[in-house]
């Protein structure tokens, strides 16, 4: 059943100008949403009246955000700077700088601070209440190109295909060090709810759910799979998978990809559960509210695409109110 525009899904208004790099919920919230763009600007909706609460900017794109509650949030991009900003008082803090793009921000409940990973080859993390670095961590001077936190766990996903598994109660030292099982560059990592494990997508229609547990038995339990993989003509076209985001309450699992769909999927029982209707362009980044009922769909051309259309497609965020039969096990 293909849905468009109805009760179930709707579009954002006043979307940012410039293509999307990452769409947030807020912790214990489906009601808010942060918005980070390459037009420089961080934006705030609140999707249940569909409007744009606050938007402020920085120097150049923005490539990631995220909440440290509902009032506060953290972003950064090319500009190489990590700031916040409190919605309440409408007030922006410099927290600091890395020596290159911040390509990613998250906030690590655990230890109440903030953990930043750049294109210099660092993980940063930053005290939210002295506004200061307190630590930074070397990645092997591989690019970050992507990370995920839960709990304790954090893991980032590198350059040449690296993967440095770190507990963020402890950072003298990196837990475990892998290489990715895909052979293709990685784009996306996230961490299970249940802290077992993480998916990993690649550049190359192909996701993995890996296992963190380092028994044999366990990791038994690992596989991959393709996926965001078109047969047009007799040829199959392969598209990057560049967003992942889990479901907090079933732990299954969507994948958004260059191919312009959604996927949601069972891990555990190694199923497809559904595929949306087709979206406009490439998904770019994809978020679940807290509880798990609505997901945020960001369509925008990248960059780096082989498929630059002329027009550019509209930039587009999607908030779609997803049924238990889409996201729960069968």
């Amino acid at each position: 059943m293909k849905i468009s525009e109805s009760r179930t899904e709707f579009k954002l208004k006043n979307p940012p100008e410039d293509s999307i790099s990452s769409v947030k919920f807020a912790p214990k919230s489906n009601q808010f949403l942060l918005v980070s763009s390459w037009d420089n600007s961080v934006r705030l909706y609140d999707i249940s009246t569909n409007v744009e609460r606050h938007k402020y900017t920085h120097d150049l794109p923005v490539l990631d955000v995220c909440f440290r509650d509902a009032v506060h949030s953290y972003s950064g991009g090319l500009d190489n700077t990590l700031k916040m900003y409190d919605f309440n008082s409408n007030m922006e803090t410099v927290m600091g700088e890395h020596k290159d793009a911040i390509r990613c921000v998250e906030f690590a409940n655990e230890i109440n601070a903030v953990v930043t990973g750049s294109w210099d080859g660092s993980v940063k993390l930053w005290d939210n209440r002295a506004p200061q670095c307190v630590g930074t961590y070397n990645q092997g001077n591989e690019r970050v190109y992507t990370m995920s936190v839960i709990g304790e766990k954090f893991v980032v996903g590198l350059s040449g295909r690296k993967i440095f598994v770190w507990d963020v109660r402890n950072m003298s030292q990196v837990n475990q060090r892998r290489e990715s099982s895909l052979k293709y560059q990685t784009r996306c990592i996230r961490v299970f709810p249940n802290k077992q494990g993480y998916v990993l997508s690649s550049i190359e229609g192909r996701v993995a759910v890996e296992y963190l547990d380092s028994n044999p038995e366990v990791q038994k339990k690992k596989y991959a799979f393709k996926c965001h993989r078109i047969k047009e003509g007799g040829i199959e076209k392969i598209y990057p998978v560049n967003a992942i985001s889990f479901h907090s309450v079933y732990n299954t699992f969507a994948t958004g990809g260059s191919d312009g769909y959604v996927n949601i999927w069972d891990g555990f029982n190694k199923k497809r559960l559904c595929q949306f209707h087709r979206y406009n362009t490439s998904i770019t980044s994809l978020s679940f509210c807290h509880d798990g009922s609505a997901l945020a769909i960001a369509c925008s051309q990248l960059e780096d695409s082989d498929e630059v259309e002329d027009p550019k497609p509209e930039d587009t965020i999607y908030i779609r109110y997803v049924t238990d039969q889409e996201t729960k096990p069968k």
